[in-house]
């Protein structure tokens, strides 16, 4: 499971069984002879609107949507369905904005095992989450520097609806002997896993020339993940929430003008009261 636990809409559109003919396997036969898919999507967008409106503009096209994924399911091979389903579910919601969540079920009901049955199946759910990050920089042109990261993460296509903060200036954390920083805080929505989202601000940090020699220290460009939808991840390279937010005003303070509201999953407490706690001042 890869969703992480954000509110979305129940209002569900489904495809059921869309039947695809298609070359994806591990045996050269399948590959070469193809054979039949059974595809059922449901999709996870608020149809509030259309309803009321009666008008398709509002709402997603299943029509359209079948033909995308019958294109799709034919247009590449791959050796393991898993694949597929992966690859459909981030082309449909790269290709359907209005779709917030999509479930993908692939059925392989002519799985050459020698035995009977009715099908194999793989079946995932993938979306669009609620992100927020701090971004810093001390070094060189700090605002290009910001100004820079932020366009890169605004050019990536699994990221959309890029916000930033205000920048503030800031003095160093921890290690002291250093240059005052330059701070905001962004959010936006991406399709990254967590794990992926991380390795892509890694290279957006390289691009900015960011070294890690000083724990706390000097740094062209700084981002660091702060909340994933409500996700709770401890792992040696990933911690989240971001175990020290709490405790920074250079963090609370740009993110609660773009986050006042949004929940930390463990305090289970506001961004705002969190500011606060901290002796945040409104503004």
């Amino acid at each position: 499971m890869r969703y992480y636990g954000e509110d979305r809409s129940v209002d569900q559109i489904r495809i059921e069984n869309l039947e695809v003919y298609a070359h994806h396997g591990v045996l050269k036969e399948e590959n070469t002879l193809g054979q039949k898919f059974l595809v059922s999507l449901i999709l996870f967008t608020d149809t509030a609107k259309a309803g009321r409106s009666d008008n398709l503009s509002f709402s997603v096209d299943y029509a359209d949507v079948a033909h995308f994924a019958e294109r799709q399911m034919k247009e590449k091979e791959y050796k393991l369905i898993e694949s597929a389903a992966e690859n459909l579910a981030e082309q449909i919601l790269l290709q359907f904005p209005l779709i917030d969540m999509i479930s993908v079920e692939i059925r392989k009901p002519w799985a050459p095992i020698l035995l009977p049955l009715d099908h194999v199946s793989v079946k995932i759910q993938r979306g669009w989450t609620r992100v927020y990050l701090s971004v810093g920089s001390n070094m060189g042109d700090k605002e290009e520097n910001i100004e820079k990261a932020v366009q890169a993460l605004r050019e990536d296509r699994r990221i959309r609806k890029v916000t930033e903060s205000t920048r503030i200036q800031t003095k160093p954390y921890g290690y002291t002997e250093q240059d005052d920083f330059l701070n905001s805080a962004v959010a936006l929505e991406t399709i990254y896993q967590p794990e992926e989202l991380l390795m892509r601000l890694h290279q957006i940090e390289e691009q900015g020339h960011r070294e890690r020699e000083i724990h706390w220290g000097p740094r062209t460009i700084d981002l660091d993940i702060l909340l994933y939808g409500d996700a709770l991840i401890q792992t040696e390279k990933l911690v989240i929430p971001h175990r020290e937010m709490h405790l920074r005003d250079f963090v609370l303070r740009p993110l609660v003008q773009i986050a006042p509201w949004a929940v930390h999953p463990v305090f289970h407490k506001t961004i705002y009261e969190l500011y606060q706690e901290k002796g945040g001042q409104d503004s």
